[in-house]
């Protein structure tokens, strides 16, 4: 035998089978080259020690570690020559390597440096949840665990590319058949097995990694505005008493369906003290007063906050601890006082407040006690998403922080639910990993850390599409985390109710088309027509007055069996955002969508004068029906428009880098929705994007 324990190179995809003994390795070996119409290399060990048990009656010791290497990389060196594609490896020297470690407390130097070495395009460690099988030449059932810890260690601290397969056989042969399919793609657009590792490990499937970089290549087409949407125009102006009679027409049929109150609320509240953390920043008190900063930085946002601060409904928990902190705060000058006060707000010692997610932020102070967001959502769950006196309320929620939320509704809910009369179930969910993004360099290739490994990012908004999805509910409403007051609860509530109406009596309708159809009633196919162009607002093809009978049949059920969303608009103030507008899609196709105005090519001055004269803004609150006229739930990521996401231009480490963010939920998310616009009061809307936002008369004690 020659001794070499060199590594023929070949454009053949090498998969190594990696594990402690008896964990299914040669069984899966078998399974996969049968699978992919290849060969593969077997373990050289077994029939090197049987032979030598057969002539000496010896097992396996030390001297055998180095034969039986060069025996397994000739094996592999004569498999590759007539591999197919793929050469499935049974083992390989990394496996002989730690056996002689873990038994031997030695490795020859020559067999340590070939395992660390040799390459393999994917490694799969087999775990130790399969039965161990009595092996006469020398392996044994104790200490399964330890063995199998230290196989795993040995490729993370090697940094090979590794994935583990458990269950049984055919779970494992399916799994695996599948990675390598998907490992060849990878390999195929560039990527490393390091990278296709991590993207496994992320659960991003490739095909969305594919879609992303060609997002990013090709850009994404503006939305081009035909005109804003206006009362009258795409949005339903409603009098007190049509408010009044459609939350009647809804708490009349309530009592049928199953409530949902759907809150985003994952998003941490840096945004709100952003000012505030740039001051604590570029401030030095020694050097300079707090005015003098103000007038240097121009920031009113600062001085607002400082002369309103005793307003604010955490100023006196704050002020307590700052007593504590410093004995004689009291006799202290006024800007140390509230240089203090703002260096305790943020602390991560203290109070930690940008950290923090919005919904634990305290938002308003009554005369009993001091409320957080989360408890004023449900206030008004039980007061207008209830039914039969249960009422439904779901946060999505970052994974750190949802123990803050479960405290603050196990220290209230039960008082809640004896003010209302009403059981709250609150449920959870986070935004799914396999939804972020890829990110790229400016020259759009995918961006790589200072550890060479890539970027994702969180999708955005819009991910939490398939969060919506998961939930089973009749009607859902749907209210930012931040979008809640301390004062008319019951006018809040008589909005959110009539907006239902309005979805109730849509549904209706719509259910009783699509039934009609069904039943092959086409007298009213004009009026069905009529109810879609001028009640619905979709635009509908030039030629459908010449389709056939089955065509227009077959269309009109496409623009009638969607998920329906009612939006609560309010009058554009001038906050930052988008708008409802009348836009034309790419088949000339004229609908009403929400449209942001990053969507819109600003440089195109008729475009940007039609942004410019929108009269609504984004929608305060959307209900939202989420089954068909069969009672079924539609698959609501069938319904978003993949081409309205956003591209955005951040850094990281000081390195310039463009991510991806999905459509947003408002949206595209939700582009092919039926979507009825509603204008509601302006009483409806007072998010907290400042901290300073609390101080506004609808977030203060009357």
């Amino acid at each position: 035998m020659e001794k070499n324990l060199k590594q023929e190179q070949s454009e053949i995809i090498r998969v190594a089978l990696f594990g402690p003994e008896s964990t299914g390795k040669t069984t899966l070996a078998k399974q996969l080259a049968e699978h992919f119409d290849t060969v593969w290399a077997p373990e050289y060990a077994r029939d090197y020690l049987q032979e030598k048990w057969d002539k000496i009656a010896q097992i396996c010791d030390v001297n055998d570690m180095l034969p039986i290497a060069y025996g397994q990389i000739k094996l592999e060196n004569e498999n590759l020559s007539l591999a197919n594609k793929y050469l499935f490896c049974d083992t390989n020297l990394m496996v002989t390597k730690v056996f002689s470690e873990v038994y031997y407390n030695f490795c020859d130097p020559l067999l340590d440096k070939a395992a660390r070495k040799h390459k393999y395009d994917l490694i799969f460690l087999t775990d130790i949840d399969v039965p161990w099988e009595k092996d006469d030449l020398g392996d044994k059932v104790e200490g399964r665990e330890s063995v199998f810890a230290v196989f795993k260690q040995t490729l993370i601290k090697n940094n090979k590319p590794f994935i583990t397969l458990s269950g049984d056989k055919e779970f494992r042969l399916k799994k695996a058949v599948s990675i390598i399919d998907d490992l060849e793609k990878a390999l195929k657009m560039g990527f490393s097995s390091l990278d296709f590792v991590q993207i496994y490990q992320h659960e991003i499937p490739l095909e969305n990694i594919q879609k992303q970089l060609s997002i990013f290549k090709k850009g994404i087409s503006k939305t081009v505005l035909v005109e804003p949407a206006k009362v009258s125009n795409g949005i339903l102006k409603l009098s007190k008493n049509d408010f009044q009679q459609k939350a009647d027409f809804f708490d009349a049929n309530k009592s049928t369906l199953k409530l949902n109150k759907f809150v985003p609320a994952s998003g941490a509240a840096s945004r709100m003290f952003k000012f505030l953390s740039e001051f604590l920043n570029d401030f030095d008190i020694e050097k300079e007063s707090i005015n003098a900063y103000i007038n240097r930085k121009k920031d009113s946002e600062l001085s607002i906050f400082i002369v309103g601060m005793n307003k604010f409904p955490f100023f006196e928990a704050v002020y307590q601890k700052l007593k504590e902190v410093f004995p004689d705060f009291d006799n202290l000058e006024r800007d140390y006082k509230n240089y203090y006060f703002i260096k305790l707000l943020l602390s991560p010692d203290y109070f930690d407040f940008a950290n923090k997610p919005k919904g634990v932020i305290p938002f308003h102070k009554y005369k009993t006690h001091i409320a957080t967001a989360v408890e004023e959502h449900l206030h008004e769950c039980a007061y207008y998403a209830s039914s039969n006196g249960v009422s439904n309320l779901h946060f999505t929620v970052s994974e750190a922080h949802q123990s803050q939320f479960e405290e603050i509704i196990k220290a209230v809910k039960s008082k809640v639910e004896k003010e209302s009369g009403t059981i709250i179930n609150t449920s959870y969910s986070f935004q799914n990993k396999s939804t972020d993004t890829i990110a790229v360099d400016l020259k759009n290739k995918p961006f790589r850390d200072k550890n060479d490994k890539l970027l994702f990012r969180p999708g955005g908004h819009g991910a939490l599409i398939e969060n919506l999805n998961n939930l089973d509910a009749d009607i859902i409403f749907i209210k930012n985390i931040d979008n809640v007051i301390q004062n008319h609860i019951e006018s809040i509530a008589l909005y959110k109710k009539a907006l239902a109406g309005v979805l109730l009596e849509l549904q209706q309708k719509v259910f009783s088309y699509l039934n009609e159809i069904d039943n092959d009633n086409l007298e009213d196919l004009d009026e069905i027509m009529s109810f879609v162009k001028n009640e619905l607002n979709i635009g509908v093809n030039d030629g459908f007055s010449k389709y056939t009978s089955e065509n227009k049949i077959s269309y009109l059920k496409e623009l009638l069996d969607r998920p329906i969303r009612v939006c609560g608009m309010v009058k554009n103030e001038g906050e930052p955002g988008g708008g409802p507008f009348w836009i034309q899609d790419s088949k000339g196709v004229v609908s009403l969508q929400i449209v942001e105005s990053s969507q819109v090519d600003l440089t195109n001055a008729n475009q940007a004068e039609i942004l410019a004269s929108a009269t609504h803004f984004n929608p305060v609150d959307l209900v939202c029906g989420i089954k068909n006229y069969k009672n079924e739930k539609f698959d609501l990521t069938q319904f978003v428009d993949h081409n309205s996401g956003f591209i955005v231009e951040k850094t990281q480490n000081g390195k310039p880098l463009k991510g991806y963010e999905l459509p947003g939920l408002w949206n595209g998310a939700m582009a092919k929705w039926i979507a009825v616009f509603v204008e509601v009061p302006l009483i409806t809307f007072n998010p907290v994007k400042t901290v300073n936002d609390l101080l506004k008369d609808p977030h203060q004690p009357v």
